[in-house]
């Protein structure tokens, strides 16, 4: 059971807060549904029941929202991840998960310095002239503060906690197992893919948890934009950058969000949100790797209309297949091809759909509503709900690379239409496009294409013999196998196998009552001590092992 192996890790109690949480917020269904009974039992002394009238008047989101607030950083980071997954989630969902905050109370600057002086390799006071012990941010996993080094720069310091490590490795350890249980046991939780969101999740916070891995994917970007001088990113100090810490320039701009002290400084808005588009969908379409969240938050306006990113701890990578694949959607739509449409949906989903014909008709029908539009006209970010909400009534899902993509199109358009009302993503994104086309179908990308092509055939070619020649010997000498995986084998396997175990203990507890009856029996019940002795264990051994087996089968139900 899930007790008995988190358990092993030391996670029990952890499993106990959280189910306690659960119960509290009206899952308690799902904690039983995820192996979690044994918890239940324990969790009534965590419930405060007073507040049971104020959470049953909470509606679904909200009481997830709650919830994953209560349940700690690691599950409010998850509640983050979802956010972004809008092919998985209603638009009330993904509305009520955006406003979890990744807040936490600071640590006093002392109980930092002993960590951060392992990191700097010196005492704090001879790499800096001052660091201010006052925090300027405080999140579950680090928190900021700004210092000046003795150069006179004043750099931005991230400090990870202290201990925050284990806290949320025991939190991922524990959120792997319920994803594969869910999925394997809970049929309308299976098409919310909670083994990938999981995984997904996992990896985002691993990366979040090296520091210096924000900074590798800010000089990324740096070197892209190295002659732009309108776009700016943060210098990394990669003498004093290491896993635990983050070293960067400190960037002395207007924040994004404060657009009356952009127009108190005589800034244009209309450019800089053409300057912002352009960088951002630069970063996707030609690089590759963008900022997948660039709202106003991480954006900084400079004098001469400037523009900065900054905290690049959610990036987006797209291959240049993606990057093909976006390229014949946006055709599809154009040339009015529905077809071509579905089937670069199905590549991305890579499962069978229900109803293809099904599919095909809402695509040509999300076709017919945009295709008489002009290009300037389109409302990206609703063209992208719509296509999310199709696939989630076909019970499709976006690969993770793509979900991170929307989410940057959406902050993009919702920064861009503060700074200037008119300002048009397709029409900004329309240059890069056509680029990609472009390049595409040079002569130069299909003499690559070409010479790749050959070289596979070619490899595949020569290699076929010897396959041919190894696949028949294999055959002759009866050393042919046929592997076959079929879902599902295993779990039934273990149930064969604790059945079987059940058998094999039931068979040995009715040897023991009947050897046991046979000693005592013998010579009208007089027998030596020693005998006797025996006789008795057996008895008590077989009760144990029947009481076992009761319990066994019904915990088992």
């Amino acid at each position: 059971m899930l007790l008995d192996v988190l358990g092993a890790a030391q996670d029990l109690g952890r499993v106990q807060d959280l189910t306690a949480l659960l119960v509290r917020y009206g899952f308690g269904d799902l904690a039983r549904r995820l192996g979690l009974g044994r918890a239940l039992e324990n969790a009534g002394r965590l419930l405060h029941w007073s507040e049971a009238e104020e959470l049953a008047r909470l509606e679904p989101p909200q009481r997830i929202r709650r919830l994953l607030e209560d349940m700690g950083p690691s599950f409010v980071k998850l509640g983050q991840i979802l956010a972004t997954r809008i092919d998985l989630l209603p638009q009330d969902y993904i509305d009520e998960l955006a406003k979890l905050q990744d807040q936490a109370p600071p640590i006093a600057f002392d109980a930092l310095r002993l960590q951060l002086e392992e990191d700097l390799g010196a005492p704090v006071e001879e790499v800096f002239d001052e660091v201010d012990p006052t925090p300027i941010g405080a999140a579950s996993i680090s928190q900021v503060h700004l210092a000046r080094l003795k150069t006179g720069a004043r750099v931005v310091l991230k400090i990870r906690r202290p201990g925050v490590k284990k806290v949320v490795e025991s939190d991922l350890r524990l959120l792997k197992r319920l994803a594969e249980i869910a999925e394997s046991r809970i049929e309308e939780l299976r098409r919310y893919r909670p083994v990938e969101i999981a995984a997904q999740f996992s990896r985002s916070m691993r990366r979040e948890l090296d520091l210096a891995a924000e900074c590798r994917s800010a000089e990324r970007v740096a070197e892209s934009f190295a002659n732009d001088p309108d776009i700016v990113v943060p210098t990394v100090y990669w003498r004093w950058t290491s896993e635990r810490l983050n070293v960067q320039q400190f960037i002395d701009g207007i924040p994004g969000r404060d657009l009356a002290a952009v127009d108190a400084n005589g800034l244009d808005r209309k450019l800089l949100a053409r300057r912002g588009g352009a960088a951002v969908l630069k970063m996707v379409f030609e690089d590759g790797f963008f900022h997948a969240d660039p709202h106003q938050g991480n954006v900084f306006f400079l004098p001469e209309n400037r523009v900065a990113f900054i905290d690049f701890g959610m990036v987006g990578r797209l291959s240049e297949a993606r990057r093909r694949e976006l390229v014949d959607l946006f055709q599809g739509f154009v040339e009015r091809n529905p077809d071509r449409v579905v089937d670069i949906l199905m590549q991305w989903t890579r499962r069978d759909v229900l109803d293809e014909e099904a599919l095909t008709i809402d695509v040509d029908a999300l076709i017919d509503s945009v295709h008489s539009v002009p290009l300037k006209s389109v409302n990206l970010p609703q063209l992208i709900n719509d296509l999310v909400a199709l696939l989630r009534e076909h019970n499709l899902a976006l690969p993770a690379d793509l979900t991170l993509l929307t989410k940057a199109f959406v902050s993009l358009e919702g920064m861009g239409r503060q700074l200037d009302p008119d300002f048009d993503v397709m029409a900004t994104a329309a240059p890069f496009l056509k680029n990609l086309v472009l390049a595409r179908y040079s002569p130069k990308a299909l003499a690559r294409r070409g010479r790749q092509g050959l070289g596979d055939m070619i490899e595949v070619m020569s290699g076929l013999p010897a396959d041919l020649r190894k696949l028949v010997k294999q055959a002759q000498t009866s050393n042919l196998k046929l592997r076959l995986d079929i879902e599902k084998l295993d779990e039934v396997g273990d149930k064969i196998e604790r059945g079987a175990a059940r058998l094999a203990l039931a068979l040995v507890t009715a040897a023991l009552i009947l050897g046991s009856s046979i000693a005592m029996t013998a010579s009208g019940g007089r027998l030596p001590v020693d005998v006797s002795y025996f006789a008795m264990f057996g008895f008590m051994f077989a009760v144990l092992g029947g009481v076992w087996i009761i319990l066994s089968i019904w915990r088992g139900r």
